[in-house]
């Protein structure tokens, strides 16, 4: 057996498996993004805001690249490292967009990002190396959300700085600008030595990447610098959702917060309403209670801010319609009532 049953109704993992298995925590924005989905189909209206995930459809040439390729019989196999058209395109848009010259050999795409990551990780670390990770946690050079960032900031290729193109793995994929999450589709960029290493990996685990989103990202590459218009609509679109939830959000009573200027979250600082009880509930101790807090109360699902590194602030992803975040927002500021009198009691003492 896998698991066995605690007798307190928690799942627990059997002792025979791996020690990895039990040191690997699971990742907290899916473990509530799967709560709040189970929550929906029993009924319970939850709102959604802990998934990083365009509430955007893939753009139409996008989408109907993957369908030809259907169509056109492009459904097997392909090299373990992607295409030659696809990693071709990639080179393109490295140098075009980011000021990064590399060729083909140098390109590794796989199934999404995450998985770039990982094989990057056990390619390049071995057992006792010291890993600096800063909190919040970022991992290699992350720039998978290069686009989606609101002037005057500008993005900046860590590679492209003096002396580090050697020192540099790149990883960027296609889900957050593009709107394609589903199509699992991500790359790799650095020095042969290292890229054919991490190939290696991915050789005797998933093989190559989808071949239909492969296609589909070469489409979305021929889209124009950036993304053009079809990424562009979508930028704005998640401008104007941050500076509503910014206002609302720095108008509540003891929330600090910093205004992003890329990305589709916020991290706001909920820490001043730690320590205080609810009837019924319990303790407001952390980040994690106060989002099972807001969950039960405002019925909104967000991710806690320890799985970030920070346990005095929550994450808010705003990748959703104005019309439903203005839905959360006064759910959960209806909630907060039941916290201020003890909050403001709590801080008097």
């Amino acid at each position: 057996m896998a698991e066995t049953d605690s007798g307190n109704g928690v799942p627990q993992l059997d002792i025979s498996l791996s020690p990895r298995v039990a040191a690997l925590k699971p990742s907290k924005t899916m473990a509530i993004t799967d709560l709040a989905t189970a929550l929906k189909q029993a009924g319970v209206p939850v709102i959604g805001l802990a998934a990083g995930e365009p509430d955007f459809n893939t753009p139409d040439a996008i989408a109907e690249a993957g369908i030809k390729a259907i169509r056109d019989g492009y459904t097997r196999y392909t090299p373990n490292a992607g295409t030659m058209e696809i990693r071709t395109a990639i080179c393109h848009k490295l140098k075009e967009e980011n000021g990064l010259s590399y060729t083909p050999d140098q390109i590794l795409v796989s199934n999404g990002a995450k998985q770039c990551i990982m094989q990057a990780v056990l390619a390049v670390c071995s057992p006792g190396d010291e890993v600096i990770i800063p909190a919040p946690f970022w991992v290699l050079s992350d720039e998978i959300y290069e686009h989606i960032i609101y002037p005057p900031a500008k993005h900046t290729s860590f590679a492209s700085l003096p002396g580090m193109w050697e020192k540099t793995l790149t990883v960027n994929g296609f889900s957050k600008a593009f709107a394609m999450t589903g199509w699992r589709l991500g790359y790799l960029a650095g020095p042969k030595h290292f890229v054919t290493a991490c190939g290696r990996i991915q050789s005797q685990s998933t093989s190559g990447a989808s071949s239909i989103s492969q296609k589909a990202g070469v489409a979305a590459l021929a889209l124009g610098y950036a993304g053009s218009e079809a990424v562009s609509t979508m930028v704005k679109a998640y401008r104007e959702r941050r500076d509503f939830l910014v206002q609302r959000l720095q108008a509540l009573e003891g929330v600090k917060l910093s205004v992003p200027q890329g990305a589709f979250y916020l991290f706001p600082d909920f820490s001043s309403y730690y320590g205080t009880e609810v009837e019924g509930f319990g303790v407001i101790d952390g980040s994690e209670a106060l989002c099972r807090f807001f969950l039960e109360k405002a019925q909104v699902a967000l991710v806690p801010g320890d799985a970030f590194g920070n346990d005095d602030c929550i994450r808010i992803s705003y990748a959703a319609s104005l019309d439903t975040l203005r839905t959360a927002i006064n759910n959960i500021e209806e909630s907060l009532l039941l916290l201020r009198p003890a909050a403001a009691a709590s801080r008097a003492s």
